[in-house]
């Protein structure tokens, strides 16, 4: 090194690479200890990871795809750094200088994976399940076509079934009912429904494929369908014996070229598809099934369970019910929708009008789907309500088997003033879920229910019969999903017309000199054209009337500037344009009562928004590149009902108070300080629908469903000094990285008054050493909380600290849930004097606490034969509690007869299992009937031997490894 100066110098006159290189080399050495050194803390970042993923994946678990690509790039550089560390040994002198140059880049990629190392959201998600049931009614007859359908699947001779029949038949409900009987039985490792729908889109075929699969996958981005195709296909063949379900299917199309792997009875697997026409399913190598109309004895028994057997009763009725059935046609659809539409009438004279009505109806027509069109239009027209019937036709302007959300149907009719009027965003609702109730009850809309929220579609045979009814005559041009790339010519519009539907569809450029003379347009809906990305400034020159715009999922930089003069415009919608950029003034738009900018990529907010002086609804959650909103905006928007501005976008507490007809707030506080002061005003009161955030570095996410909400999240904040203000009808509440939570809940002002809380999540609140301390003056009762989570809290000792206090017999007495992990300094999980109050315990996960050494404390003597009822407890899950050596008293037993897994890994130390068996009648102990299995790591075989449980003979069936 003494060398190193005079060189220095020598090499400032030979260049600055030359430089760089010699740094290289005269820093060889030291970087090469720096590489090791990180590549070392990369490896215990992964043993970490790898302990927790161990801990936390039981059964129903598995890894996240990201931590999983995570640990094998580990794995990777991994390799790499050996192999660098190999050159290392047998490098020349004068070699060190372009290794060093390696080494020095490897260290920065080692630092970088570690930093990716981060999963906040968790290692372990739930494993996909084998299909969904579907929610169906009871099929009436169609006995013969499900017996042949079964029979194929569980033979090896047919692979692929065709299911064939009108519209109406009943295709799709027999389908489902075979659905949800695989998924009772074994026979097949995964049962895929996908609705396919016409026109065929490849694109979203694969997708929707993919994601019944497994909600998590995603196929390559792009419209490169072949790579996309193989990426399914690989997936497909990971996935064991299948049945794939392909509803509603039109057209021919090649399995392969989708990515759907063909069935073979090498692999097991087997196809069904629907379809109203016999000749698809033929060309797609089908055995065919016909599904008949019903016969009459099977339609009289469907239409009684749908009217109701007491119109038997009513005298000279019997013959018109034989009539309208036989105008029915065995098709169970029709049936159904009529049969409900007449529910509760018993006056005769209205029944021979109706069977009238129908028989006309019919009559007028010829054709299968003419017919069938008139007798579901009968239903329709005895809505005898035009709001009504208007939000039915609404619904036609989306794709076929569009799933539409609750909130997302009834805030299109607002939009479209079918539900107006009303004093209050709560009293438009309530009409609105009023009418939706009428549409499900009178068979027009379908309810179903999916992971996050209602759902509501449209059966394809009710949509044609709405597109008949609002054809070009009624000033309706739907054209959605037709895989349209351009708009149509001016001609295509007409003056006449009223509603225009192009969604969905592939239309990426409207021509610059396409401007449409549509004096009467009041609707127009472009959503979900991915590639439009420019609209020219003439388009909107003739649409005077336009009062609803959709424009949500293109790809628009910028909007026109003729937008600035569509003055009668109430509702526009830009949802997830993620390359919006630019709006421009939006001062005329005085009658906007909708401005929905989701997940767009402003960075500033429109020039004239302050004028908006009707805007009832402003969403700019999501928006990334949008840092503020100038003070005083939003006080001028004093007719705003709905605000929601969450993700980096904060506000300030006194700029949403002076919003006195707020009933709808989502959004980021910067402090404690500032949701305090709103909480806290007389304004607050009337919010019905909420989750707010408040604290330093809180981001808060869309809600994905359009349920309500009454959620508080309290972030990075110090309550030394100021404790938090929870509002009364408060539901969920989470703390995370607090400071000064010693006590807990206890520094919740009023909470105590949030008598509607029943979900509490404390996370990484590092000096909380109690949920809740009854020796203070006031505390929370919580006797309406039934989730509680505990994570990351390494100084709670106790859940409740009861010293010297009697302890309220109404604590926690409706908790159904209670999950704690990574709480190190606990050591007792239940307290004596609370297991009065757990009675209502459906689940206790315990996750890697290392200091818990029991479940349910030992009495002082420790010699009591105790029993610990828990009548409701369906799941106990043990993880990694390696200092575990009871989970009662060592004479007690726990009676959970109603216990279905009971999980225990890596708890080496437990000596005995306390879980009762109940008794027969005969007195002889017996499993408990819901029962489906105990579950125990791999490694702990031998600890299953000799763990004590009494009768374990009998368990033996139920244990698992995994």
């Amino acid at each position: 090194m003494e060398l190193a100066e005079p060189i220095m110098e020598l090499v400032k006159c030979l260049g600055r690479s030359t430089c760089i290189y010699l740094g290289y080399h005269l820093n060889f050495d030291e970087a090469v200890s720096d590489l090791r050194r990180e590549l070392q803390v990369l490896i215990s970042r992964k043993e970490d990871i790898n302990l927790s993923i161990q801990s936390e994946a039981g059964w129903g678990k598995e890894v996240k795809h990201e931590v999983q690509g995570w640990l094998e790039h580990v794995e990777e550089i991994n390799n790499e750094v050996q192999a660098i560390q190999e050159k290392i040994q047998r490098v020349k002198w004068y070699s060190k200088g372009r290794l060093g140059k390696l080494v020095q880049k490897k260290i920065e990629v080692v630092k970088r994976i570690y930093e990716q190392g981060s999963f906040p959201g968790g290692l372990i998600v739930d494993r996909p399940p084998r299909g969904i049931i579907l929610p169906i009614e009871n099929v009436v007859g169609e006995d013969s076509a499900k017996e042949e359908i079964w029979g194929y699947l569980m033979g090896n001779k047919v692979r692929k079934i065709g299911v064939c029949g009108i519209g109406g038949v009943g295709k799709t409900t027999i389908m489902k009912h075979i659905n949800n009987e695989l998924l009772r039985v074994n026979n097949f490792d995964r049962v895929i429904w996908v609705t396919v729908s016409y026109p065929l889109n490849v694109i979203k075929l694969q997708e929707n494929i993919a994601r019944a699969m497994d909600d998590r996958l995603r196929l390559p981005e792009g419209e490169d369908k072949v790579r996309r195709a193989a990426t399914l296909i690989s997936i497909m063949e990971g996935i064991g014996r299948y049945v794939l379900i392909l509803d509603d299917v039109w057209e021919v199309f090649s399995l392969i070229e989708v990515g759907i792997l063909e069935p073979t009875i090498q692999n097991g697997s087997k196809i069904v598809i629907t379809s109203r026409s016999i000749d698809v399913c033929q060309k797609m190598g089908c055995e065919i099934v016909k599904v008949e109309p019903l016969s009459f004895q099977e339609s009289r028994n469907l239409f009684l369970d749908k009217v109701g057997c007491h119109v038997l009763q009513v005298p000279n009725l019997e013959g018109i019910l034989k009539l309208i059935m036989e105008e029915c046609g065995g098709l169970p659809l029709a049936i159904v929708v009529i049969a409900e539409s007449m529910r509760g009438e018993d006056d005769v004279e209205v029944w021979k009008n109706a069977l009238n009505e129908l028989q006309e109806r019919i009559k007028s027509v010829t054709g299968s789907d003419q017919k069938m069109f008139k007798r579901l239009s009968f239903s329709y027209d005895r809505l005898n309500n035009s709001e009504i019937q208007n939000c039915f036709l609404y619904c036609s302007l989306f794709p076929e088997n569009y799933p539409f959300l609750r909130k997302e149907l009834i805030e299109g009719w607002i939009d479209e003033g079918l539900i107006d009027g009303l004093a209050s965003r709560k009293a438009t609702y309530a009409k609105g879920h009023t009418f939706l109730n009428m549409l499900v009850k009178n068979c027009l809309l379908e309810k179903t229910v999916d992971r996050r929220d209602d759902v509501f579609k449209m059966h394809d045979v009710l949509r044609d019969m709405a597109i008949k009814s609002i054809g070009p005559e009624f000033g309706y041009m739907v054209k959605v999903g037709m895989k349209l790339t351009e708009v149509p010519d001016e001609r295509g519009w007409g003056n006449d017309v009223k509603k225009v539907s192009l969604a969905e569809n592939n239309i990426s450029k409207i021509p610059i000199e396409l401007s449409p003379k549509c004096p009467t347009l009041s609707t127009l809906i472009l959503s979900n054209n991915d590639n439009l990305s420019k609209i020219p400034e003439a388009f909107f020159e003739g649409m005077p009337e336009l009062k609803v715009l959709d424009l949500s999922g293109t790809s628009l930089e910028v909007l026109p500037n003729s937008i600035s003069n569509l003055e009668k415009l109430s509702s526009m919608r830009l949802r997830w344009c993620k390359m919006l950029r630019y709006l421009p003034s939006l001062a005329k738009l005085t009658a906007l009562k909708k401005l929905d900018l989701n997940n767009s990529w402003i960075k500033v907010v429109p020039q004239g928004m302050e004028k908006l002086i009707s805007l009832e609804y402003l969403d700019l959650s999501g928006c990334e590149n949008l840092e503020e909103i100038p003070m005083g905006m939003l006080s001028n928007l004093s007719n705003l009902q709905y605000l929601s501005v969450y993700g980096k976008l904060k506000i300030k507490g006194e700029e949403v108070v002076r919003l006195s007809k707020l009933e709808t707030f989502d959004g980021v506080f910067d402090d404690i300080q500032g949701y305090n002061y709103f909480v806290k005003s007389q304004d607050f009161q009337i919010l019905t629908d909420y989750d707010i955030i408040a604290g330093v570095g809180a981001q808060s996410y869309a809600r994905l469903t359009g349920q309500k909400k009454s959620e508080v999240n309290i972030n990075n904040c110090d309550l030394g000094e100021e404790c938090m203000v929870l509002p009364d009808n408060l539901q969920k509440l989470k703390i995370e990285q607090c400071r000064n939570m010693r006590s807990g809940l206890n520094k919740a002002a009023l909470l105590e008054k949030a008598i509607e809380l029943n979900f509490c999540d404390i996370s990484y609140c590092g000096d909380m050493e109690c949920v809740v301390d009854l020796d203070s003056s006031s505390y929370p009762v919580l006797d309406k909380l039934e989730v509680l989570y505990l994570k990351g809290l390494p100084k709670l000792s106790v859940l409740v600290r009861v010293e010297g206090v009697a302890t309220p017999l109404h604590i926690f007495s409706n908790l159904r849930r209670l999950y704690i992990w990574g709480c190190s300094g606990m050591r007792t999980l239940l307290p004596l004097e609370l297991l009065q109050a757990f009675q209502n315990l459906e689940e206790i996960d315990v996750y890697v606490c290392e200091q818990m050494e029991e479940i349910i404390a030992s009495s002082v003597s420790d010699v009591s034969s105790d029993k610990f009822t828990f009548p409701k407890l369906r799941i106990l899950q043990l993880t990694y509690l390696p200092q575990l050596k009871s989970i009662c008293s060592a004479k007690g037993v726990m009676i959970c007869d109603s216990i279905e897994q009971i999980v225990i890994w890596k708890c080496g130390e437990l000596k005995r299992i306390p879980v009762q068996l109940p008794l027969l009648d005969n007195g002889e102990p017996s499993p408990p009937p819901s029962l489906e299995g105990i579950w125990i790591d791999e490694e702990s075989k031998e600890w299953w031997e000799s763990v004590e449980w009494d009768h374990k003979n009998l368990l033996q069936p139920f244990l698992k490894y995994d």
